[in-house]
């Protein structure tokens, strides 16, 4: 028995049967990780759900007792993780574009093939084919975004990748530059394949697919929390930020044991991890092992792709593969890391300062964020120079006011709450006509 809480949301009161929740999404492990969290919380609900993504997750995902539908193949997330253009300012979006044209027919076609009169979809932000389903279909379905930076507004947006847009800036610059970024982009990679697909569903043209055809009009479930960023007024009016959601996998006997000993070995280190899509990042991990070096300074450098760290690392640096960050963060000095969403929240909750190195995309604006709030500081990976790390990560150490802060929002994360008003969000959809 479930009781309406909420605008399109639910809990004891209203009867809900047991839901199919198709969940589309693309992207790295900071992508999935989430999805993950969503599924789990869903099946202790009594639904069934199945995770849509690309096969480098499938162990993982039915590891939780998840279903599993591929999207793409390991090859193609492979090759586009390995191209260095993945992150440059101008040309990076046509190699993430090479991942998601694709799979907007295929995920299309996932949601054709297997939904019934009981299923609901919660899809990602570039998990267009759903959004296509919605439409031809009528499947209940929620947008889920794990970025403020890709619901667009014309008030405060904070950062469009390297640029800053304030409430300051007039509306006209802001819808001028949007239009830029569409035309010379986005809509230059996605707008002609997703017509086509349209085209042959018997469904009209759409343009400026990112600017606001890509937001649900039942949904929208913004995963952080409105301290994060605020919700601005021109965001989609049916927009819920329920928080961060923390989930990562428990991580393998034999590096764990060795992560554990190296903690215990000394004073907590600094840790140092471009993400887990990082694959070209030589000079990150080169300037980052001066700057602790410099210092000092014990470090983990944390990579699944070793190969780009120096051969020779004095005994109180190490290289780690995956490691579950909710387990070592809170043991951490300082956290250097990319400005990935998933990343940054555990790093939030861990009260550890932050150091944010962006690449591209979402992350300058998480830098921007984090800088904000007062938790840490951001120098674009372009500065990143092994002298002007040492300066910055000797002032974050020094702030001893910031401790409280860090704790104070700290405390304010509530991963479980947050994935369960998401599952009862996603649960109103099927009380929706």
């Amino acid at each position: 028995m479930i009781e309406r809480t909420q605008a399109g949301s639910a809990r004891s009161g209203d009867r809900i049967p047991p839901l199919h929740v198709l969940l589309p999404t693309l992207g790295s492990a900071g992508d999935v990780h989430p999805f993950i969290a969503l599924g789990v919380a869903l099946k202790a609900r009594g639904h069934r759900a199945t995770i849509l993504t690309n096969p480098i997750f499938q162990t993982l995902i039915e590891a939780q007792g998840i279903g599993f539908l591929p999207v793409g193949t390991a090859a193609e997330a492979n090759a586009a993780i390995a191209n260095p253009e993945v992150w440059h300012l101008r040309k990076g979006f046509k190699v993430i574009a090479q991942v998601i044209v694709p799979a907007i027919a295929e995920i299309y076609r996932l949601i054709e093939k297997h939904a019934d009169a009981n299923t609901v979809v919660a899809f990602s932000s570039l998990a267009f084919g759903a959004r296509v389903a919605q439409e031809k279909l009528g499947v209940p379905s929620a947008s889920v975004h794990l970025q403020p930076s890709v619901i667009r507004t014309f008030a405060d947006q904070g950062m469009v990748g390297n640029v800053r847009l304030s409430a300051s800036h007039p509306t006209w610059f802001k819808q001028g530059l949007f239009r830029l970024i569409d035309a010379v982009v986005l809509d230059r990679r996605l707008k002609t394949p997703l017509n086509e697909l349209r085209a042959r569903l018997g469904l009209t043209p759409v343009d400026r697919v990112m600017h606001r055809w890509m937001h649900s009009p039942q949904l929208v479930i913004a995963f952080f929390p409105e301290w994060f960023a605020a919700p601005q007024p021109d965001w989609p009016p049916n927009t819920h930020a329920v928080g961060f959601p923390l989930w990562d996998a428990g991580g393998e006997t034999a590096p764990l044991a060795e992560a554990e000993a190296f903690l215990q070995a000394g004073a907590p280190p600094l840790i140092f991890t471009p993400g887990s899509a990082g694959s070209t990042m030589q000079r990150f991990f080169r300037e980052s092992v001066d700057a602790a070096r410099e210092m000092d300074l014990r470090a983990m450098l944390v990579t699944n792709y070793p190969e780009q760290v120096p051969k020779q690392l004095p005994p109180n640096i190490r290289v780690f593969g995956y490691l579950p960050f909710s387990l070592m963060l809170p043991r951490a000095a300082l956290l250097v890391y990319h400005g990935g969403v998933g990343t940054l929240a555990q790093g939030i909750k861990a009260g550890v300062p932050h150091l944010v190195v962006p690449h591209g995309y979402d992350q300058f604006d998480s830098g921007w964020r984090i800088e904000k709030l007062g938790l840490g500081r951001s120098i674009a990976q372009s500065r990143y120079r092994a002298r002007p790390v040492v300066r910055a990560i000797q002032s974050i150490l020094e702030d001893d006011a910031a401790a409280q802060r860090r704790a104070d929002y700290a405390a304010r994360i509530d991963s479980m709450d947050s994935v369960a008003r998401a599952c009862a969000l996603i649960e109103g959809l099927a009380l929706r006509p």
